[in-house]
């Protein structure tokens, strides 16, 4: 099994996502100038503790594969990137470091659950925009149309794909993004989506009361 080039992040990235990255750290440096060379994808995982710049840092075992769409080299091994998020992956095996972060990775396509449906996911969408109502009414604001705030399913989009998107654009912390990405099914991401989306809006009324 080939290595895959690795890059932990702060932050829990999701397939279908857009990740603008600046490269200046030379290990980072290194990676992008092969991936550049060959077929431009490298892992993204969570960062489970530690810090982005200079390793020791601990390990999320989910993550989604990216892929550069676009780059510029400003010199000096600095890269400007835009990247797609894409297929989910499992880490099974993490390697030397040396000479930058790489892993053993196998592709996690959504296992068999419970099927879900356009319902389903309206009703998730109709509890967002509760959320999102009540901070526009405490603001005096008018909120904007679903479409601009939610997006909208893509021809052929799949159930568990349209989740990753409805997640993507929902204010919710690491922690529950990582589980939106670590559900095994799109049933299982329903409910970790539903879940987050009951304590945004227990945060949401708790800071409006005060």
């Amino acid at each position: 099994m080939t290595p895959t080039p690795m890059f932990p992040l702060e932050v829990a990235m999701l397939p279908g996502e857009q990740l603008p990255l600046r490269i200046f750290e030379p290990r980072y440096s290194a990676m992008i100038s092969d991936c550049l060379a060959g077929d431009r994808e490298f892992g993204v995982v969570l960062i489970a503790a530690g810090r982005e710049v200079g390793g020791g840092d601990m390990r999320s075992d989910v993550g989604a594969m990216a892929r550069i769409v676009e780059h510029t080299s400003q010199g000096g091994g600095r890269y400007r990137l835009r990247c797609e998020l894409g297929d989910r992956f499992r880490v099974t095996q993490w390697l030397d470091d040396a000479p930058y972060p790489r892993a053993e990775v196998r592709a996690w396509p959504d296992e068999p659950g419970t099927p879900v449906t356009g319902s389903d996911i309206a009703d998730v969408e109709d509890a967002v925009l509760s959320v999102f109502s009540l901070v526009a009414s405490a603001r005096d604001e008018e909120l904007p149309s679903r479409e601009e705030l939610l997006g909208s399913a893509e021809p052929g989009q799949q159930a568990g794909e349209r989740l990753y998107a409805l997640a993507a654009r929902i204010p919710i912390g690491q922690a529950d993004r990582y589980a939106v990405l670590a559900a095994p099914s799109a049933s299982a991401r329903l409910s970790v989506l539903q879940e987050a989306v009951e304590t945004l809006r227990a945060m949401v009324e708790f800071q409006l009361s005060e």
